[in-house]
């Protein structure tokens, strides 16, 4: 576990050092990514569902704020849009993560871990545990991108992936997305409340599967 652990604390210091990037230099924050959709939507709403989809593909690259970017969609494009939007954006970054590791991943894993056992052992122990965690991934930042990246390294099949990651991705952009939809910016309770309740729920789900795992 502990190399395993290993992997994924080095891919989850990689997308926090790009937060970090962003949030020092400023090129990114959400007063910016509400003014582009706000100038956006005044042009042509098939540009916001351009941001929308360009912001959370780009999240596999750098930090994006994820769920205020699906609320947003939603805001400004309305729920169903919004959540096509959303799930067309992180369709693309889960399959692009997972094609370059699946690609490259083995370099980093055989850097990092030295010793085949235990990089064997590694692997393992994300294809038993793998598919929850990508199902559970939307709990904790970061997270989703490092989820699909190991999914690659340790040769999890496409289509389970695929299946693992859209079962996370449709429900949590179609929520966050309607959320968006019944809320203002004089009036974000909804938005606020469904982020509350969604990062709560998660994270219940995510505790209990870890008692259940330390309980074996």
């Amino acid at each position: 576990m502990k190399a395993l652990l290993k992997v994924m604390f080095t891919l989850a210091l990689f997308f926090a050092l790009t937060f970090v990037i962003l949030k020092a230099t400023g090129l990114i924050t959400v007063e910016k990514i509400k003014f582009w959709l706000e100038e956006a939507k005044n042009t042509d709403p098939l540009y916001v569902a351009a941001i929308i989809v360009a912001l959370l593909f780009a999240d596999l690259f750098v930090a994006v704020p994820t769920l205020t970017v699906i609320i947003l969609g939603g805001y400004f494009l309305g729920p169903a849009a919004g959540a096509i939007s959303a799930i067309i954006g992180l369709f693309f970054a889960g399959i692009c993560g997972f094609g370059l590791s699946a690609k490259f991943g083995e370099k980093l894993v055989s850097f990092l871990i030295k010793d085949r056992d235990k990089r064997d052992k590694a692997m393992e122990t994300f294809q038993n545990h793998g598919p929850v965690v990508i199902l559970l991934s939307r709990a904790v930042p970061i997270l989703p991108e490092v989820s699909a990246c190991m999914a690659g390294m340790t040769r999890m099949p496409f289509i389970k992936f695929l299946l693992l990651w859209l079962l996370s991705t449709i429900p949590y952009a179609t929520i966050a997305s309607y959320a968006g939809s019944i809320s203002t910016f004089e009036n974000p309770s909804p938005a606020l409340f469904t982020a509350i309740g969604l990062t709560i729920f998660l994270w219940s789900v995510w505790f209990g599967f870890h008692r259940f795992v330390n309980g074996k």
